[in-house]
């Protein structure tokens, strides 16, 4: 008997195990077969679902589990659009994507209230609801455009910020419908709405990430971390439902709000992309196509026909929009097929929109049937529409991304053999994590396998216990790393002398860069910056970071960064500099950069090509911590630049640790020690194109720039 409740030979199946291990049994083999024949996986779910739900074998039911994970998948694919934006390119594109938003929702709705009107015949508040449908659109293709690594894109930006636009605007008008249909718009509907509307976003964008840094602070559980972040989006959703509009928009801003403390190297990062695109995103797909019903095709002649309009206007409509945007800001062919594809697929807000307005119910006829607001020849249009407009999308998107891609490939081939190299020595269990997170930050993302992590053990102990507590510090330095998709090497040296054995590894390995830690609840005193001096920055050329981290990197808003004098003519002025970017551009935090005149302007004009969020203020005593103690804020972190030039470096380093230890005892910091000389790193670099350089975008662009900032022709 169990063996027969087991293998149940009725339909739909009932067994809970057996339905999932069908679904995962989908996820999985779909995309593998339909790569072959370079048809986009997202489709092929949907087909899927078509074909195992209740309008095809009726293999598995639409129920509330398929609906529920649905739910989420549809919520993490908008959370995921604000989680990944560049909000910088976000602010500079803003009044392009508001062009973008207003394009593709006014074009639709003046087509799709014509057609209702004049074509289908419909009356004029039937005809609005339908070009709202046809104005919304869902970011179906963006788990494609994620993929293939093209996401910083400004096409991409600019379509994501219209998608805001456009389905708030289409959402608005699906609830001032339904509030007409039921005699409820007047002075207080609209006062109520925007109240509604606006405290909502409020709410989310600024106490959003004022909780979320509180908890991210107070607990540093990975587990924890990321149910506290899912929680986030559909308490967004949530609060977004309540103000009126559709749950989507609550889980975009919520992605925004979280953007960053979230980093996009981080392991968390990794996490959230992981569950969402292997579970949450494949069940929402594989649930829109359960809608599906082939029958319709043979239905009727007016599903048919009204399913074809559908098609051809929503189709029409969005390329318009995309096309006027292209000729508008002069993008490529290729950034308008993102743009397009992106904007094309329907299936959030359209079945939100027909659903409603097929529940409406206007009166009765004479034969005593209900007379709906949409009748069911648009609900299965809409359907079809559905089905026709995402593999549209999927194909046009895949093709516009796969240009790009491959552009950005060739545009950044390195043309020299160097390999960027990070060494992390780690003694204390504690401090691993945040040198770790560190280390990840500032590498240059296409590197998998430049970090390596040092412990040094002395070889004339013979204590055990120092053997297995250098593995288990390995051990664990692997896992932080492994977490993030990064491969690290382990290192494990024997040595007298701990300065020694870090500048026999910096030797050997050809390290490029250096990150030491200091102990939270350690002071920065003479003793250790002399000895680290003496042993290994006095004899290590190589760009040398000292930190010290009193909160956890992701929560930092701003990184203060002290420059001294002439900076910018020492060789090794690039690579720190490149590093603090690429702080920036993975963490989202904003650069405040401390210099003389001559520095800053060298810093703002490659800002200029390259933009982070950057502040800059002229700070002509460099060793007068006070001016900036003032300025300090809780969540601030300083960088030091340090000059190993100066002569009474001494002297200098006496009076710098005082200062750091006075001033900024609650903030993380970072010194910096760059590279001094030339050597065989800064001998490899081709200068039209520096390798080392290439977490910053287009590298050819900058090249004059780079020779001419730093002279190095």
């Amino acid at each position: 008997m169990l063996l027969l409740n087991i293998f149940e030979t009725t339909l739909p199946l009932t067994n809970p195990v057996l339905k999932f291990l069908i679904i995962l049994v989908i996820i999985l083999i779909t995309p593998i077969l339909l790569n072959k024949i370079k048809i986009p996986a997202l489709l092929g779910l949907i087909i899927a679902g078509a074909f195992i739900g209740p309008n095809g074998v009726n293999l598995i039911l639409r129920d509330d589990g398929i609906i529920l994970s649905g739910t989420a998948g549809l919520l993490y694919i908008m959370f995921l659009a604000g989680l990944e934006i560049d909000l910088v390119d976000f602010k500079k594109n803003s009044k392009k994507s508001l062009i973008f938003g207003l394009f593709t929702f006014s074009i639709p709705m003046i087509i799709g209230i014509f057609v209702g009107i004049y074509v289908l015949n419909f009356s004029v508040i039937t005809s609005v609801l339908l070009a709202s449908m046809f104005a919304s659109h869902t970011l179906i293709a963006y788990p494609i455009i994620s993929k293939l690594g093209v996401t910083k894109n400004k096409a991409v930006t600019v379509a994501i910020g219209g998608t805001m636009i456009t389905d708030i605007l289409a959402l608005l008008v699906l609830a001032v419908i339904v509030g007409m249909t039921s005699g409820e718009v007047n002075t207080a509907f609209w006062l109520r709405l925007t109240v509604s509307v606006v405290s909502f976003g409020f709410f989310v964008i600024f106490f959003f990430p004022i909780i979320t840094r509180w908890f991210f602070k107070k607990v540093e559980d990975n587990i924890s971390q990321y149910i506290f972040v899912l929680a986030m989006v559909f308490f967004g959703a949530f609060l977004a439902e309540l103000a009126g509009i559709e749950a989507i928009i609550g889980a975009f801003l919520a992605g925004l709000s979280l953007n960053r403390l979230i980093p996009r190297t981080s392991a968390l990062m990794n996490r959230v992309e992981f569950v969402g695109n292997a579970i949450f995103i494949p069940f929402f797909l594989i649930g829109v196509g359960m809608l599906i019903d082939y029958k319709m095709f043979f239905k009727d002649f007016e599903t048919i026909k009204v399913g074809a309009i559908m098609i051809i206007v929503a189709t029409f409509a969005k390329f318009m929009a995309a096309w006027l945007t292209q000729k508008t800001f002069n993008f490529t062919k290729d950034e308008r097929r993102l743009i397009f594809g992106l904007s094309n697929a329907q299936a959030a807000a359209t079945l939100a929109a027909v659903l409603i307005g097929y529940n409406i119910i206007l009166g009765k006829n004479e034969f005593g049937e209900p007379i709906r607001l949409l009748n069911e020849s648009v609900l299965n249009g809409s359907i079809l529409m559905i089905l026709f407009t995402c593999t549209i999308a999927s194909f046009v998107a895949q093709k516009g991304a796969t240009n790009i891609a491959l552009l950005e490939n060739s545009d950044t081939k390195e043309e020299t053999t160097i390999k960027e190299k990070i060494l992390i020595p780690i003694s204390n269990v504690e401090t691993t994590d945040e040198l770790i997170n560190l280390g990840i930050t500032i590498k240059t993302k296409k590197n998998k396998d430049g970090l390596y992590a040092l412990t040094v053990v002395n070889n004339s102990t013979t204590d055990t216990n120092a053997h297995k507590s250098a593995h288990k510090i390995l051990s664990n330095a692997t896992k932080i790393a492994s977490a993030s998709d990064n491969h690290l090497q382990e290192l494990l040296r024997y040595d007298v002398d701990i300065s020694n054995g870090i500048l026999n590894v910096v030797k050997e390995h050809k390290i490029t860069y250096l990150i030491l830690g200091l102990h939270q609840k350690s002071e920065l005193s003479d003793s250790f910056l002399g000895d680290l001096t003496e042993g290994v920055l006095s004899k290590c050329n190589t760009t040398t970071f000292i930190y010290k981290s009193k909160q956890p990197l992701a929560t930092v808003k701003r990184h203060l960064i002290i420059m001294p004098p002439r900076a910018e003519k020492e060789i090794g002025f690039p690579f720190w500099l490149i590093k603090i970017w690429n702080i920036a551009k993975n963490t989202g935090t904003k650069l405040v950069f401390y210099g003389t005149s001559e520095t800053l302007n060298y810093i703002f004009e490659i800002n200029k090509n390259h933009p982070v969020a950057c502040e800059f203020k002229e700070f002509e005593k460099w060793d007068d911590f006070e001016i900036i103690s003032k300025q300090i804020q809780k969540d601030d972190a300083i960088i030091v630049v340090v000059s190993k030039r100066e002569q009474q470096l001494k002297n200098h380093l006496s009076q710098l640790n005082s200062d750091l230890n006075k001033s900024f005892k609650t903030n993380s910091f970072i010194l910096i020690y760059p590279l001094q000389i030339y050597n065989s790193i800064s001998n490899q670099i081709d200068l039209k194109n520096p390798s080392i350089l290439e977490p910053i975008e287009k590298l050819d662009e900058i090249s004059k720039t780079i020779s001419k900032l730093f002279k190095w022709k």
